[in-house]
C-alpha cells in the first residue's frame, strides 16, 4: 500500500491549516480484471467512482465501457480543478462530463438510456473549509467535532424499490427470471437522469447541479476530523453485511486501514451471499480515508 499523502494551506493571519492524509484502495471483485471504480487525488481533491455495469446482452449504444467513462471522468474532473480551483464543485462536475462528452469522438449515441455512467463522490481541501459533494450511491462518511454523520444520495435507492414494486405487478404469464430481469433493466434506464428518477454522471452535464453538497470547518469544535468516501462495494461492510456501523467503519479506516476494510467486505460476501442486495455475487470496492491531523 503506497504511504499516505498529505495537502496543506496556510493563512497568514490565522496559520497554517490542519494537514489532509489520504490513504486509498480500490480492487476489483474476485475473478475480474477490469476494475469499473476508480480511486483519484489531484491536489486538494479528492474522489471515488462508481461505474455502472452493463448486464450481460444489454446494448448501451457507445463503443466504449464503464472502466474507460471512470478513466476519463476522473481526468476531465483534474483538468477542471486545475483550471478553476475555486469555482463550486457542481460546476467542475459538469464542464468534466461535457468534456467527456466531446471524448466519445461522435462514436457513440449518448442519448442512448444506456449510455456508460457513473456514481460520484468528491471532497476538496479548501484551507479553512472541506467542500464534499455526492451524486448516486456512493455515500461520504464524515467525523465533525467527534459527530459520525453519513452524506447519501438515497434517490437511486428509492428508485430501485419504486421499480421492484412495479416489476412486482406484472404478471408472469410464464415469463422466465431473464425477461422479467430484463424489465426491470429497461425501466431502470427510463428513470436514469429524471426529475422523478435519479442522477449519475453520464452524458447530460445537468445531472452535476443534482448532487447532495455541502461545506464543512476545518478550525473548531465542529471542525472535519475524518471523512471516508465510499463505492458501494465498501460501502456494503456496513449497509449489507453489517460487520461495523459508520463509527467503527472510520475507527476501522484509522488503524487498520483501506485494505483491511476491503479484505474484510470479502470475506463477508464469501461467508454471507444471502445478504447481499445487488444483483451481483461480488462487486468492485474502494475508498479513499482522509484524515485532518494538526498543522505540519
Amino acid at each position: 500500500m503506497p504511504p499516505p499523502t498529505t495537502y496543506g494551506s496556510a493563512d497568514p493571519a490565522r496559520g497554517p491549516a490542519p494537514v489532509m492524509r489520504v490513504r486509498s484502495a480500490s480492487a476489483p471483485a474476485p475473478g475480474r480484471l477490469v476494475n469499473e471504480d476508480l480511486v483519484f487525488r489531484f491536489g486538494p481533491l479528492v474522489g471515488v467512482l462508481d461505474g455502472a455495469t452493463v448486464p450481460e446482452g444489454f446494448d448501451t449504444g457507445c463503443v466504449h465501457g464503464p472502466e474507460w467513462y471512470v478513466r476519463h471522468l476522473a481526468a476531465r474532473l483534474g483538468v477542471a480543478e486545475a483550471a478553476r480551483p475555486s469555482a463550486r464543485l457542481t460546476s467542475n462536475l459538469a464542464a468534466a462530463i461535457l468534456a467527456v462528452r466531446a471524448d466519445h469522438g461522435g462514436r457513440c449515441d449518448l442519448d442512448h438510456p444506456g449510455t456508460p455512467s457513473s456514481t460520484v463522490c468528491l471532497l476538496r481541501d479548501c484551507g479553512d473549509q472541506v467542500d464534499y459533494l455526492v451524486l448516486c450511491d456512493s455515500p461520504l462518511v464524515l467525523d465533525t467535532g467527534g459527530q459520525v454523520t453519513v452524506v447519501t444520495d438515497d434517490r437511486l435507492e428509492t428508485a430501485m424499490a419504486d421499480l421492484r414494486r412495479t416489476v412486482a405487478t406484472v404478471p408472469a404469464g410464464g415469463a422466465d427470471r431473464a425477461t422479467r430481469f430484463r424489465h426491470a433493466v429497461g425501466v431502470q434506464r427510463e428513470r436514469m437522469n429524471r426529475t422523478h428518477g435519479y442522477w449519475v454522471a453520464a452524458a447530460d452535464p445537468d445531472a452535476a447541479f443534482h448532487a447532495v453538497t455541502g461545506t464543512l470547518p476545518r478550525r473548531g469544535p465542529a471542525a472535519v476530523r475524518r471523512a471516508a468516501l465510499l463505492s458501494d462495494g465498501a460501502s456494503s461492510a456496513v449497509e449489507q453485511f453489517g460487520l461495523t456501523d459508520w463509527a467503527g467503519l472510520l475507527d476501522m479506516l484509522s488503524v487498520d486501514g483501506p485494505g483491511a476494510l476491503l479484505d474484510r467486505v470479502r470475506e463477508a460476501e464469501r461467508d454471507h451471499p444471502d445478504r447481499l442486495r445487488r444483483h451481483k455475487p461480488t462487486d468492485d470496492a474502494s475508498v479513499v480515508f482522509c484524515e485532518f491531523g494538526p498543522a505540519a
